[in-house]
């Protein structure tokens, strides 16, 4: 677990299970290099960890739907970390809307983010690992698995990124490159916004379904406790052998 001369990138980094992941990578000895589009909070976060420490961090600013930006931001934050050693791709969003009212405007924006961002990371991370293998953990989503009503646009990007991640994985193994998907079951700022568009009575229903689907607590878990250990740990040497894994980090919501 110890994460000391590790040179990471971390997307999505600006709040949420992104902002939680940095503090803790940074926290085990890592140095951090910190991508996101809100400028403000992504700055702010990236001080936070690198005053706490023991690792560092810094902020760089990424929009992943743009390939000529993504691979701008990671020869930056390369040429400042001194090398890379590992990914952890979390940037996403979701949106609601009931699947035959889904729009070609949300649709493309789910998976130019989602999806077309883990595609462009990926590359432009492999590029840098190739010669000397890493980790790259990519964050799906129990939607990719299960499928999530109301959210179908989303359910269908997250399950490209498991299916790009498991194939992946089969081809950059010859390069000492494990690829890794996580499912994570965590109540952040994105499930709040989820849970705030139901009305009372839906959210009450919304409660006693999630009481009875989650064996452990029966609720969502919390990013600084529940989540960035697992990350910490899956870009520690002890995941080495690990590979096209979709491994769900949720309290048993994803149990078959």
């Amino acid at each position: 677990m110890d994460l000391n001369r590790k040179r990471l990138i971390v997307t999505g980094a600006a709040g949420g299970i992104g902002a939680s992941v940095l503090r803790g990578l940074v926290g085990a000895g890592a140095r951090v290099a910190a991508m996101d589009v809100n400028d403000p909070l992504g700055s702010e976060e990236a001080a936070r960890a690198d005053r706490t420490g023991p690792g560092a961090a810094r902020y760089f600013r990424c929009d992943v739907r743009k390939r000529a930006e993504v691979d701008a931001a990671f020869a930056d934050a390369v040429a400042w970390l001194g090398g890379l050693d590992g990914l952890v791709n979390i940037a996403g969003i979701e949106r609601a809307a009931p699947a035959e009212s889904i729009g070609d405007a949300d649709w493309d924006l789910m998976f130019d983010v989602n999806t077309r961002g883990t595609f462009h990371t990926n590359q432009a991370a492999f590029a840098y690992l190739k010669e000397q293998g890493g980790r790259i953990l990519n964050f799906g989503s129990a939607a990719g698995v299960m499928g999530l009503p109301g959210c179908a646009h989303y359910s269908a990007a997250k399950a490209a990124v498991l299916g790009w991640t498991r194939t992946v994985a089969k081809e950059w193994g010859r390069h000492g490159i494990s690829v890794n998907a996580a499912a994570p079951g965590m109540w952040t700022p994105m499930y709040e916004a989820h849970r705030a568009r139901m009305d009372e009575q839906a959210l009450a229903a919304h409660d006693r379904m999630m009481a009875g689907l989650i064996p452990l607590g029966g609720r969502l878990g919390d990013p600084d406790r529940d989540m960035t250990p697992f990350v910490v740990y899956m870009m520690s040497e002890g995941a080495r052998f690990i590979t096209g894994q979709t491994l769900a980090v949720d309290g048993g919501l994803m149990i078959p």
